[in-house]
């Protein structure tokens, strides 16, 4: 027998009003619930329908509906655990309110978010969050907003973009872990990011993300506040795969004046640092301090465990799908969103410079 012979045909709602002895608009009413429908036809059509095993074309009904009782989630790379993490707050809680989540990976490209948006808005969804792959271009985002579609923004902010952010402020945080490195005798601290930029990084230069150029005012404002300046060349972006981010920490650890201290902008980055420590045969932290933003269980299992700073990743999904399924149902936005800070939790990562030893 053929595949399409043996394949079972799509239950339609014809077949579910042909079932339950309605008309078609009946069943369709009572399927979609809209509409007005008696008591015994819409007990009648969900029965025929459960008997039937009839699934509903979300297409058709978010079209009869105007909502599909779905949310579209842009985020730059699902492989970081800080956005998996995330996700996995966002997805809970949307089944909660059932809400189905379709997810799409940008891999930090502006262009693909664009298109990502625009393929989301295509299947109708009823909003979006996106973790912005720029918080300096957002024109695509701006014009989701102005055409009322609900949106909420995930861990990084967005210029010009008066909508709902759920992000926490890296600034201070990144200024206390600088502070905290200087005061240990640190100098010569490193800073680790996948951020692309055309150019080596500057003091002051616009960066496309809002989180690392927080970041790096807080170590600024740290070095400043003792009479130093972060050194420029030890503020390393661009840092893309794993290869090369142990490049660069090889580079970092064999100049002339070996940095002391290195900061990873994320778990990912951490795990190809600390591999390139060790293939150098040097340890944490007794030939190289290291700090990394984000904590997961592995840093505690590490030796010695990591010094890292702390997020609520998962409650900030949670949160930015609460925003966004309160702005779908028509309830009133909260303008600031819910206040989310980090915390600095020192183990055994960080200790005085060998330099400072001797």
């Amino acid at each position: 027998m053929s595949s399409n012979g043996s394949r079972r045909r799509e239950i339609t709602v014809a077949d579910v009003a042909k079932a339950a002895q309605v008309s078609k608009a009946q069943a369709a009413r009572a399927l979609g619930n809209y509409g007005a429908v008696s008591e015994d036809v819409r007990s009648r059509v969900l029965a025929a329908a459960e008997e039937l095993s009839y699934r509903p074309n979300e297409l058709a009904r978010s079209m009869n509906t105007g909502k599909s009782n779905t949310i579209g989630v842009v985020v730059g790379d699902i492989e970081n655990p800080h956005f998996g993490l995330a996700t996995r707050g966002i997805t809970d809680t949307a089944k909660k309110s059932g809400y189905n989540v379709i997810l799409i990976n940008t891999d930090e490209e502006l262009t693909a978010e664009t298109e990502a948006v625009q393929v989301l808005l295509d299947k109708r969804v009823d909003g979006l969050i996106v973790a912005p792959a720029s918080s300096v271009e957002t024109k695509h985002l701006q014009d989701v907003h102005e055409s009322g579609r609900p949106l909420v923004l995930l861990d990084r902010k967005a210029e010009g973009l008066d909508v709902e952010t759920i992000a926490v402020s890296m600034t201070g945080i990144s200024y206390e872990s600088t502070r905290y490195l200087l005061q240990a005798g640190h100098r010569r601290i490193a800073f680790v990011s996948t951020l692309k930029t055309g150019s080596p990084y500057r003091s002051g230069m616009v960066l496309d993300s809002s989180q690392i150029s927080e970041r790096l005012e807080g170590m600024e404002r740290a070095f400043s506040e003792i009479g130093l300046t972060l050194p420029e060349d030890h503020v390393r972006l661009n840092a893309g795969d794993a290869d090369s981010i142990r490049n660069i920490t090889r580079g970092l650890l064999l100049m002339p004046e070996p940095v002391t201290a290195i900061v990873a902008s994320d778990g990912l980055i951490a795990l190809s640092v600390v591999e390139a420590i060790q293939e150098l045969g040097l340890s944490i932290p007794e030939d190289v301090s290291f700090l990394m933003y984000d904590d997961f269980s592995w840093t505690r299992l590490t030796s010695p465990p990591l010094t890292v700073v702390s997020q609520p990743v998962y409650e900030m999904g949670v949160a930015a799908a609460g925003a966004l399924i309160r702005q779908i149902e028509g309830r009133k936005p909260v303008a600031n969103g819910p206040g989310f800070s980090a915390r600095l939790i020192r183990r055994g990562s960080v200790a005085m410079p060998r330099i400072a030893r001797v």
